[in-house]
């Protein structure tokens, strides 16, 4: 569904992504870790149209993405959640998902229809009245989900699914990215908790200073002698 070739992004004399290539099959989860630096979010950046690349490309189910808007990219099947939370505080939770809604329906009416399913997929339904900044972490990560979902993706970029979140939000979540998977959903996923990250992926990809390390099973990843060294560490061997 998604095959990235040689990417790669200069910011000054920065090399954020260095000539990265992979692949994500359809109804798959792809994990991505890395240390902090490593090019994570801004390889997100890269696919979603948000920056453009200095090299290499991006195809989606065999389309071609370089050079679209990210209105365009989310169009045609790829949703993006993010590391910073930041749903509009003067909308209720309803109005934050209709704005997702909108890029498939000018209508206020059908906009509504979309945001409530997300909401209810989310578990966030009883709060759609709520005002965003009333919403603890783990609610606001549900609907930073909710307003992706909304889209209608085929493809989902998780940016730190779990990050901030306290320990009883942590299994909500987790069920809910087992029910994308589980109804289809294919996923890629920025995550620095790795017990999460052996639970839910397939494979396993490794940035470090913006280049592909290692790419496996999470099991291979775990003994990667140079993902231990550059993330993972010798405690976690």
């Amino acid at each position: 569904m998604l095959e990235v070739e040689g990417l790669s992004k200069r910011f000054g004399g920065l090399l954020a992504n260095n000539d990265i290539s992979f692949e994500v099959g359809e109804g798959t989860i792809l994990g991505v870790i890395g240390p902090n630096g490593a090019g994570k979010s801004t390889l997100f950046d890269l696919i979603t149209g948000f920056q453009p690349p200095d090299a290499g490309e991006v195809r989606f189910a065999g389309r071609r993405l370089r050079g679209l808007r990210p209105d365009q990219i989310n169009r045609l099947g790829i949703g993006r959640t993010f590391q910073k939370l930041k749903p509009f505080t003067d909308m209720t939770v309803e109005e934050n998902v209709m704005v997702g809604a909108m890029q498939h329906t000018p209508r206020p009416g059908q906009a509504r229809k979309l945001a409530l399913e997300a909401l209810d997929f989310v578990g966030l339904l009883e709060k759609r009245k709520h005002h965003g900044q009333a919403l603890s972490t783990g609610q606001r990560k549900r609907l930073e989900l909710a307003r992706a979902m909304a889209t209608r993706p085929r493809l989902l970029l998780m940016d730190e699914v779990t990050g901030g979140v306290d320990q009883r939000s942590l299994p909500g979540l987790i069920a809910l990215v087992e029910r994308l998977k589980g109804e289809g959903m294919t996923l890629v996923i920025i995550e620095h908790n790795m017990q999460v990250l052996m639970s839910l992926a397939d494979d396993i990809l490794a940035l470090h200073l913006g280049r592909k390390i290692a790419q496996g099973p999470p099991e291979a990843i775990q003994r990667n002698q140079q993902v231990i060294e550059s993330y993972l560490g010798g405690a976690y061997a």
